[in-house]
């Protein structure tokens, strides 16, 4: 692979985006890339945005992604996509949890949440898709399992072996664990 391949993930704290995007950070190292990740925190503990960029290769420079050339964005919630749609273009492929987390300011009654949040975003990207990822975790036994849907969507657009992919994440996850999130890998790379 010679171009730098760049992946934005982004949603609110607690959705487990830190995981994933070291999870994705990890099957690329081990598929034999140069990998680079950055990560922002924000107010994370009190429902704020986080986001991580992570960039592979053949040869990485920098960790983050210039706006405008992000070839993936991935959406925990779907509010995230509005807040880094800068950095994508025509052809970004972008993939949404069709989940609402409403901020301090909606739950508060002085903003109203985005009302037809996609129409116009369809209209500009091709390449968008909404999946049910919380919905279909909340259906395994557990929506903190949905970051690994979302890990299993996103697994089906790159040329690496499932068994690494498997591999990471049960390599990050308590054993406890493991079987539901086998489940919920499973579940992801049948959404695409």
């Amino acid at each position: 692979m010679k171009k730098t391949t760049s992946v934005l993930m982004a949603g609110v704290g607690g959705q487990g985006i830190i995981l994933a995007s070291d999870i994705l950070a990890e099957v690329m190292l081990e598929g034999g890339y140069d990998v680079k990740k950055s990560e922002i925190h924000g107010m994370a503990q009190r429902g704020g945005s986080v986001s991580s960029h992570i960039r592979f290769g053949e040869k990485v420079y920098s960790p983050t992604i210039p706006r405008g050339s992000a070839d993936y964005l991935i959406c925990f919630e779907k509010l995230e996509l509005l807040r880094w749609l800068e950095f994508c273009n025509a052809d970004t492929r972008i993939v949404v949890n069709d989940l609402e987390i409403y901020p301090p300011a909606v739950n508060l009654g002085e903003a109203a949440y985005p009302a037809d949040l996609f129409d116009e975003t369809i209209k500009k990207f091709r390449n968008l898709t909404l999946v049910p990822a919380s919905k279909e975790a909340l259906a395994l036994g557990n929506i903190r399992a949905a970051n690994v849907v979302m890990t299993g969507v996103m697994s089906t657009y790159f040329d690496v072996d499932e068994a690494l992919w498997l591999d990471g994440i049960l390599g990050k996850l308590p054993k406890k664990l493991h079987d539901l999130n086998r489940k919920a890998f499973s579940t992801g790379r049948g959404l695409k």
